[in-house]
């Protein structure tokens, strides 16, 4: 028999997510090829390691999936939300913790950054941030701050011609390898964005820390003890933050949601495939009802999610919100990752337990899906209040 595992390639009867043009055709083929040439064969390596790939992250910028969202013009690929899930949802098939990686670049730095700076800063910065030369981050968790930002304690003192940052981040996917960070701070107790450079005097990243899953994107603690910070790296107005967070997060949530997919999806294909292969009692497990149900639940929940996360990356930009959509995205798709890969390892048994093959990586790294970018509660929150506000305004 086979080692357990499959090619990254849809079930037959699996449904492609309709695309809404060529262009994203392409990217699809794009990411695919990428993902099965260059990402599967380096992807344990740096899950065992836990280092980020920074290699593979120059060569992502070679083939534009950095600026995925960013306007041509400005360096980008000039594409939409619905590209940047096609990214993520294909890389993630193989390698979540590196698409994790991708994510706090390209999505949480990046595409943050783009919408929130003016012409020099956009100068300044994306050419080295597209291409990869240098890899970016973002800081808003709080050692007592992560799903309520507004108690960040993180503080910003305008002093001449520069601002003076206290204050600690955690939680920072990226941080040990990044060289440019897009930091949350409170200026007269309003929320405030600037762009801090790693060489700033008073910053200072500490030792990774060492987490279960998405280890290919190590992340680690940012320090702030009297930073200097020029006032020509404050992104938009002072207390402009809120906003510029609340945009982005719309994004990186239905990106996560299209990670989630991506890992079903690999789940699914691998489990199929050793249900036919692997025998017992003279015939193939596939014939047992007991595995016949994992694989037919896991295959509807993963259509379930595909479906919900493409369509409502249709309606996810920059000048266009959607809150209650990307909540229930994610709601929905973070626990179907997690759900079908457990279901897979179920499925292999012990091969699926063991470190050599991809479903034991792939659920480690699941589980993510439902802390990172808001936590299941915090979506349920969310669209509770949403749905019922005006309801109880009438």
């Amino acid at each position: 028999m086979a080692a357990p595992d499959s090619p990254i390639q849809p079930l037959p009867g699996q449904l492609e997510p309709e695309l809404p043009s060529e262009e994203h055709q392409m990217l699809r083929d794009l990411a695919r090829e990428f993902t099965a040439n260059e990402v599967e064969p380096q992807a344990g390596a740096h899950d065992h390691d836990a280092t980020m790939n920074v290699a593979l992250m120059r060569r992502a910028g070679e083939l534009g999936l950095l600026g995925i969202t960013i306007p041509a013009e400005a360096g980008g690929a000039g594409l939409d939300a619905t590209a940047a899930v096609i990214a993520h949802h294909e890389l993630a098939k193989s390698d979540p913790g590196f698409t994790l990686a991708l994510l706090a670049h390209a999505i949480l730095f990046v595409n943050n950054f783009y919408h929130s700076a003016n012409t020099e800063q956009r100068s300044r910065f994306l050419p080295d941030v597209l291409s990869g030369k240098q890899i970016g981050a973002m800081g808003m968790t709080e050692p007592g701050a992560g799903t309520d930002v507004l108690a960040m304690k993180t503080t910003a003192v305008r002093r001449g011609d520069d601002y003076v940052l206290d204050g600690r981040k955690t939680f920072i996917t990226n941080a040990p390898d990044a060289s440019c960070f897009l930091v949350y701070a409170k200026v007269d107790d309003r929320i405030t964005a600037f762009v801090v450079e790693k060489d700033r005097p008073g910053f200072d990243v500490g030792v990774p820390i060492e987490k279960m899953g998405m280890r290919a994107s190590p992340m680690a603690e940012l320090i702030f003890d009297q930073c200097i910070v020029p006032a020509e790296n404050l992104l938009g107005a002072e207390g402009g933050g809120m906003t510029h967070m609340m945009r982005n997060l719309e994004i990186e949530r239905i990106c996560l949601a299209a990670m989630s997919v991506g890992i079903a999806d690999r789940c699914l294909a691998v489990m199929a495939r050793y249900s036919v292969d692997r025998e017992a009692f003279g015939k193939p497990i596939a014939e047992f009802g007991q595995i016949q149900r994992y694989i037919a639940d896991s295959f509807a929940k993963a259509e379930a999610a595909r479906t919900l996360v493409y369509r409502v990356a249709q309606t996810v930009g920059a000048e266009s919100r959607n809150r209650i959509g990307t909540d229930a995205a994610k709601l929905f798709a973070a626990p179907v990752g997690k759900e079908i890969a457990d279901n897979a390892m179920q499925v292999l048994g012990g091969w699926g337990y063991c470190t050599e093959f991809t479903v034991e990586r792939l659920l480690r790294d699941a589980k993510l899906l439902e802390i990172g970018g808001g936590t299941l509660e915090s979506h349920q929150k969310n669209l509770t209040r949403d749905l019922t506000r005006a309801l109880s305004r009438a």
